[in-house]
């Protein structure tokens, strides 16, 4: 992999880790079109996606800045000690503290069960992405048609989610999208375009925090020298992009539907198959 070719793959993952038309999606796209996928160790590739989403870790930390301090902060307070709170009378941020505990927890066990199944080809199947890139736009679109958009933060309940904490986990399915899968998600369950996105992200950071450690560990063991300095180039790269990703499609949701992204997802997914199938 060239300096370059990291570069344009950091990229890739700042700008669509965050948007709903999935990172693993686009990352395989490019990675086949520049060759370096080796489909006899897929779990390389595998390594390099969840070490890399560390950088989009780390901007959706800096952009939630406040609210990783805020969160944690009301969250042990009004939980611990002798001034605790029973969960009714505690602040929205301690209880979205619970909301992401909870939320975290399917990814977490599932996660963990179809390990071996992430990091196998699988995951790397063109077939696989289109056929989800298309699925889920469809959901998207009837969430779209149904969606009441009434819920804002303080309305979540723990139903809300572990709703939306087991739609991540489809995100495990390439090509689905972590912030797709739990947006659509939200809408199904009556929250505002900008809330689900919020709750999304910040549910992100458990899962991307794991997953790239995990990986990151792991990668020690078949990552060369010389690879290393196009990871954290990508990394860097992909922590400066999924910040301005960030911001952009939180403002953008407070205005607009996300048809746009229904139907680039569709056209992708077609245009796949159709090179897929025209080869």
């Amino acid at each position: 992999m060239s300096l370059f070719v990291a570069i344009i793959l950091g990229l890739i993952q700042g700008l669509t880790e965050f948007i709903p038309i999935s990172s693993t999606a686009h990352l395989t796209i490019f990675g086949e079109l520049f060759g370096t996928i080796d489909h006899t160790h897929p779990e390389q590739w595998t390594a390099f996606i969840a070490i890399i989403q560390l950088g989009t870790l780390f901007s959706v930390l800096w952009y939630f800045r406040r609210e990783i301090y805020d969160i944690p902060t009301a969250f042990l307070r009004e939980n611990l000690g002798k001034n605790r709170l029973s969960f009714p009378q505690q602040s929205l941020n301690s209880r979205l503290g619970w909301f992401v505990i909870v939320g975290s927890l399917p990814i977490m066990t599932i996660g963990l069960a179809l390990k071996k199944i992430i990091e196998g080809d699988f995951t790397k199947s063109l077939t696989v992405i289109a056929i989800s890139l298309i699925a889920l736009a469809l959901i998207l679109l009837f969430a779209e048609k149904i969606a009441k958009l009434r819920k804002s933060e303080k309305d979540l309940n723990f139903w809300d989610a572990l709703s939306v904490g087991f739609a991540q986990c489809v995100a495990l399915i390439p090509g689905s999208s972590r912030s797709g899968t739990t947006i659509t998600a939200g809408l199904l369950l009556g929250m505002k375009r900008e809330t689900a996105a919020r709750f999304s992200f910040l549910l992100s950071i458990p899962a991307i925090f794991a997953s790239g450690l995990l990986q990151f560990y792991q990668a020690l063991s078949f990552v060369s020298a010389g690879d290393w300095l196009n990871i954290l180039v990508a990394t860097a790269v992909s922590a400066i992009s999924g910040y301005f990703t960030i911001d952009f499609l939180i403002k953008y949701l407070k205005q607009h539907s996300t048809y746009i992204f229904i139907v680039y997802r569709i056209i992708i997914g077609i245009a796949i198959l159709i090179f897929i199938y025209a080869n």
